[in-house]
C-alpha cells in the first residue's frame, strides 16, 4: 500500500541520460525520501536526439526515451516514488522539437509537404522552400565534387550528402520526384534537388536567412506552433495522459516566452491538466518585473529568488572596492546597461541577423498601407531601435488582443527607440502597431516581435554581455542585473511579502542545469564583496604571473572562475576550467567567437588558467583559503534563506555536500546518489551543508502547512538580520549576520531546530502562545 503523499515541501532537480535511467533513481528512492524531499523534479524525458545529454532537442514527443527506460520505465519510478510518499514533476518543452531528420514528424514534412499531417504543427514559412543549412559547403560545390546523391533506404528514396561523418546525411525524396535510375549527372541532381519542398544549404547562410522560428539562434531547434489546438493536443497528450493516470503530479514548462500566446497556452495548459496539478514555469524576470498574478500557474522556476539571495549577501562597501579596481585596471568606464545596449546591436545584426530579416519583412507588410511609404532603410531602422529599446524578455497579449498592463512600458519604449533616430514618425506608429495591432499583418508583426525579443536579450545580456563585464561574476546570473547587486532589507522584505502572499509555491532555486555557476561556486564570488583586499591581492598575484595576450579583463575572469571551481582533491580542474573559458571566450565574441574561433588568441587564456590550477595545487594562497573559509558561511546562509523563506526550495542533484560547479555541461555531471546518502558523516564544510539541508528539508517536510501559510518578516538586528516566519503565535526564526562568521546564540527558552554544530547562526522555534499561558 502507497504511502500518502506528501504535501509539496521541497523538490529535487535530477539530470537524466549521460547513463542516468529512471532505474538508476528508483534505487536512491529511500535516500530521497529520507532527505525530507517530496517532488522528484525530472529534467525532460521525452525522446530526444540520439546522443543528446540534456533532452531539451526532443524527436519525439508522443514517446518516452527507451534510452533512459521508455514509459515503462517511468511508470514503475512513479509507482516505486509513490509507496515513498513522493511525487514526480516532469520538464516538458512546448516551444520546440530537434530540427534534425531524427525527428519523425519533421521527416514526414520534408517527405510530402503540406500533404503531411504535420505540415501545420511547424512555425515554418510557407511561402518559400525549408531551409536545411547544415551543408560545410555550398550544394552545387558539393554536388560537383561528387557528395550527393540519391539511393534507396528501405522502401524510401534519399538523397544522400557526405558531410564528413561516418554516416551521409539523408535527407527525404517527395514522391513522384525520385527518377527509376538513381546514377544522375549533377545537372539532374540539381533539377531533382530543385523540385523539393525543402533546399540544402551551407551552414553559414543561416545568419542571412532561416525559414523556420528558431530557439534563440539555434537552428537546430525548430518551433512548435502549440497555438493551434491540433498542436497542442499532439505535443501534450503523453504528459497529460500521465498527469490523469496519477503517474505525474506536475509540470514545469520550458521557455515559455517563446511562445505565440504564452497566455493562452497557458490557460490551455490548466484547463487540460485540472486545478490539482501544480504548473511551473521556466520565467526570467527583469528588474522589478512582476509576474501577472492572474496567470494560472503556482510560479516560476525561481531565478529572482536566487538573485535576491545573493543581493542580500553582497555588501556595498565591498562591491564598490572591486568596480573601482576593476574599471582601474581594465579602463572599462561603461555601466552595464550600456555595454548591454552594444551587445544588442551586435547580437541582432549578427547571431540573429535572420529573426531581424523576417521582422523587416512583417514590418513591411505591416506598414503597406502609410500615407509615408517607408523604405528598407527607415524600417530596418525603426525595428532596431524599437528592439534595442526593449528592456525585458517579452510584452504579453491575451490572443490578437492588444498588449495587458503595459502601456508605461511601451510609452518609454517607443521615446528612446524614436530619440535620435532621423524620422521618428516610423517608429512610433509601429510601436502602435505592437501595442494595439488591427490588422493580420500587424499582429503578425506584433507576435515575431514578441518572440524576438526574448531571444535577443537572453542572447546579449546572458550569453554576451555576462562574459564581459568582469567585475563581480557573482552578479552575472541568469535572472540578475550586474548593475543593481545589493538590496536594502526593506526592500527585500517588501519582495518577500508579495511572494508570500501571490506566489507561496513558486519554487526557490540557488542552482540548475541553466545556471552560470553552481550555488556554491556562486558563494565564493559573493565572498570577493566581503574580503575585497584578498580577493584584489589574489587577482595582482596571478596576473604576475600570466603569459602576454590575457586582457585585464579576462584575467579578472578567470582568477575568480579558478576559485569557483577550485577543489584540492580533483584532478580535472584544469581541464573543466580550460573548458570553461573557451565557452567564456567564444560567448564574450571580443577576441573570438564559436562560428570563426581565434585559437592563437585563445591559448595564451587557456595557458593563464592551467597556470593558476597548476600553481594552486602546489600551494593555495592564503588569500584564497580566506575567501573560501568566508564563502562556506555564506553557501550556509544561503542554504538556510532557501530553506525558510516563502516558496518551495529546489535542490540541485548533487548539490547536498557542496557543489562548484560551472556553466553546462560541467553541471550536468552525473551524481552518484549512493556515496550522497553518507554525506552528513563527511567532514568540515561538506558535512554542515549536508546536515543543514537534511534537517532542513525535514522541517519543511513535517511542518510543510505552517510554512505555506506562515507570514514572513526581515528584519535588521541589534547582531545582524533576522528572518521570521510566524503564525498562530508559532514562530521560525533564523538569526544572521553575513559580515560576521560567529555563532548566534539561541535564546533562553526557544527550541534549536538544527542540532549541527559550529553553525554561524541560529534557527530556533519560538512557541509564543506557550510562553504567554506559562508566564501567566
Amino acid at each position: 500500500m502507497n504511502a500518502p503523499l506528501r504535501p509539496l515541501s521541497a523538490t529535487y532537480r535530477i539530470q537524466l541520460r549521460n547513463g542516468v535511467t529512471f532505474d538508476m533513481i528508483r534505487q536512491s528512492l529511500d535516500y530521497f525520501a529520507d532527505l525530507g524531499i517530496s517532488h522528484l523534479y525530472l529534467s525532460p524525458v521525452f525522446t530526444a536526439h540520439g546522443g543528446s545529454t540534456h533532452g531539451y532537442d526532443v524527436t519525439d514527443p508522443a514517446q518516452i526515451d527507451p534510452t533512459i527506460g521508455g514509459e515503462e520505465g517511468l511508470v514503475e519510478l512513479s509507482k516505486a516514488a509513490q509507496e515513498n510518499g513522493m511525487s514526480i514533476i516532469l520538464d516538458i518543452v512546448p516551444n520546440h522539437t530537434a530540427f534534425t531528420l531524427e525527428n519523425k514528424w519533421l521527416w514526414d514534412v520534408l517527405k510530402r509537404g503540406e500533404q503531411s499531417e504535420y505540415y501545420m504543427h511547424f512555425d515554418i514559412a510557407r511561402d518559400q522552400r525549408l531551409v536545411i543549412p547544415f551543408l560545410p559547403a555550398p550544394f552545387d560545390t558539393m554536388v560537383d565534387d561528387g557528395k550527393v546523391s540519391l539511393k534507396k533506404d528501405g522502401d524510401e528514396v534519399v538523397m544522400a550528402v557526405d558531410v564528413g561523418g561516418l554516416d551521409p546525411m539523408c535527407v527525404p525524396i517527395a514522391e513522384g520526384t525520385a527518377p527509376d535510375n538513381l546514377g544522375l549527372s549533377p545537372d539532374e541532381i540539381r533539377a531533382v534537388h530543385d523540385q523539393q519542398m525543402w533546399q540544402l544549404r551551407l551552414w553559414e547562410r543561416e545568419r542571412d536567412m532561416v525559414t523556420h522560428r528558431r530557439f534563440f539562434n539555434v537552428t537546430s531547434l525548430i518551433g512548435m506552433r502549440v497555438e493551434d489546438p491540433e498542436v497542442f493536443h499532439a505535443m501534450h497528450e503523453l504528459p497529460l495522459r500521465l498527469v490523469k493516470d496519477g503517474i505525474v503530479h506536475g509540470l514545469r514548462v520550458d521557455h515559455i516566452d517563446g511562445l505565440a500566446d504564452p497566455i493562452g497556452y497557458l490557460n490551455d495548459l490548466r484547463a487540460a491538466a485540472g486545478d490539482t496539478c501544480p504548473i511551473w514555469i521556466e520565467k526570467i524576470l527583469t528588474g522589478d518585473e512582476p509576474l501577472p498574478t492572474d496567470w494560472p500557474v503556482q510560479g516560476t522556476t525561481g531565478y529572482e529568488a536566487a538573485r535576491q539571495i545573493v543581493r542580500l549577501l553582497t555588501p556595498p562597501e565591498g562591491l564598490a572596492k572591486l568596480d573601482f579596481a576593476w574599471r582601474e585596471a581594465t579602463g572599462i568606464t561603461d555601466d552595464f546597461d550600456a555595454m548591454l545596449a552594444g551587445c544588442k546591436m551586435e547580437v541582432i545584426t549578427q547571431d540573429l541577423a535572420a529573426e531581424l530579416g523576417q521582422l523587416i519583412e512583417l514590418a513591411a507588410a505591416a506598414c503597406s498601407s502609410l500615407p509615408s511609404e517607408p523604405g528598407y532603410e527607415t524600417l530596418r531602422e525603426a525595428v532596431l531601435a524599437l528592439l534595442s529599446a526593449f528592456p525585458r524578455y517579452r510584452t504579453y497579449r491575451a490572443g490578437t488582443g492588444s498588449v495587458t498592463g503595459e502601456k508605461r512600458l511601451w510609452t518609454a519604449v517607443i521615446e528612446e527607440a524614436s530619440d535620435g533616430l532621423r524620422t521618428d514618425d516610423i517608429a512610433r506608429q509601429m510601436g502602435q502597431m505592437l501595442t494595439n495591432p488591427s490588422t493580420a499583418d500587424e499582429t503578425a508583426f506584433s507576435q515575431r516581435f514578441e518572440q524576438v525579443t526574448g531571444a535577443l536579450l537572453a542572447k546579449s545580456q546572458e550569453d554576451t554581455a555576462f562574459f564581459r563585464y568582469n567585475r563581480y561574476l557573482a552578479a552575472n546570473e541568469v535572472g540578475s542585473e550586474p548593475d543593481h547587486t545589493t538590496i536594502d532589507v526593506e526592500t527585500l522584505n517588501d519582495w518577500l511579502m508579495d511572494r508570500q502572499t501571490n506566489w507561496p509555491k513558486a519554487i526557490t532555486l540557488t542552482s540548475t542545469h541553466d545556471t552560470k555557476r553552481a550555488e556554491d561556486a556562486r558563494m565564493r564570488l559573493v565572498a570577493c564583496s566581503h574580503l575585497p583586499d584578498e580577493f584584489l591581492a589574489l587577482v595582482d598575484h596571478e596576473m604576475a604571473q600570466m603569459p602576454d595576450g590575457v586582457s585585464a579583463n579576462d584575467a579578472w575572469y578567470v582568477v575568480q572562475y579558478a576559485l569557483a571551481i577550485w577543489e584540492t582533491d580533483r584532478e580535472d580542474l584544469a581541464d573543466r576550467l580550460e573548458e570553461h573559458m573557451r565557452k567564456a571566450l567564444r560567448e564574450a565574441k571580443v577576441i573570438t567567437n564559436w562560428p570563426y574561433p581565434n585559437d592563437e588568441a585563445e591559448k595564451p587564456v587557456f595557458d593563464a588558467a592551467r597556470g593558476i590550477i597548476a600553481r594552486w595545487h602546489d600551494e593555495l594562497p592564503e588569500q584564497a583559503q580566506r575567501l573560501i573559509a568566508k564563502a562556506e558561511t555564506l553557501s550556509l546562509i544561503q542554504v538556510a534563506l532557501k530553506m525558510l523563506m516563502p516558496g518551495i526550495p529546489d535542490i540541485y542533484q548533487g548539490s547536498e555536500k557542496g557543489n562548484y560547479h560551472l556553466t553546462d555541461p560541467d553541471n550536468r555531471e552525473v551524481v552518484d546518489f549512493a556515496a550522497m546518502q553518507h554525506s552528513i558523516t563527511l567532514d568540515g564544510f561538506a558535512g554542515k551543508k549536508a546536515q543543514l539541508i537534511t534537517a532542513l528539508t525535514r522541517l519543511r517536510h513535517e511542518h510543510a502547512e505552517f510554512f505555506s501559510a506562515a507570514s514572513v518578516d526581515l528584519t535588521a538586528t541589534d547582531t545582524g538580520l533576522q528572518l521570521k516566519r510566524s503564525i498562530d503565535g508559532i514562530e521560525v526564526c533564523f538569526d544572521f549576520n553575513p559580515l560576521q562568521s560567529a555563532d548566534t546564540d539561541i535564546p533562553q527558552g526557544a527550541e534549536n531546530l538544527v542540532e549541527t554544530t559550529d553553525l554561524p547562526f541560529a534557527i530556533y522555534l519560538v512557541r509564543q502562545l506557550a510562553a504567554d499561558m506559562s508566564a501567566a
